[in-house]
């Protein structure tokens, strides 16, 4: 996936908000499979557990049946048909999700080679946060970040000034 560029911008951001809002003794379940920055949280003492490449918008038996006290998806919602059920099925009480938000002037990312590699939806801020509001989170911080890219033209040029990534932390509303 990072062959040629790796986001450190993205991951230094995201590292930086999630040390903010966990600590090292809650134990993440990363939604999704391994990946380069469930590493880099290992490597800052985070406890990870990911899921095994199951179809994420069918098989929720990892969400009920891991041991966790947060839960994390970064860069992962865009890629699910429903993820209003994947929040249903979250049984802990803390969230981090960031997703890369839609941008008016770039058509909605799909790989023509990896079938999982396609952006279903690209959300508009204000669509997250009404998803996790309906499926009983409250966001209690949030950031959003542009992610420039070193190429010329308009659209790139655009990148350096209109957010492109927003990562919100959540806790589920007790009744």
């Amino acid at each position: 996936m990072y062959e040629k560029t790796f986001p450190n911008k993205r991951f230094k951001l995201t590292l930086e908000f999630l040390k903010k809002h966990v600590s090292t003794s809650e134990t993440i379940f990363d939604f999704g499979v391994p990946n380069p920055f469930s590493k880099i949280m290992e490597e800052n003492g985070y406890t990870v557990k990911n899921t095994k490449g199951e179809d994420l918008d069918n098989d929720h038996t990892a969400l009920q049946t891991e041991e966790y006290t947060v839960f994390t998806a970064f860069e992962i919602f865009e890629h699910l048909l429903n993820p209003y059920t994947v929040l249903q099925n979250v049984k802990c009480d803390k969230l981090l999700i960031s997703i890369p938000l839609r941008l008016w002037f770039s058509p909605a990312y799909r790989s023509k080679t990896d079938m999982w590699d396609r952006h279903y939806h690209e959300f508009e801020d204000w669509q997250l946060d009404w998803l996790l509001e309906k499926t009983g989170w409250k966001i209690t911080d949030r950031l959003q970040f542009t992610h420039p890219v070193k190429k010329f033209g308009f659209r790139p040029l655009l990148r350096y000034f209109t957010p492109r990534y927003y990562i919100v932390v959540a806790e589920k509303v007790k009744n």
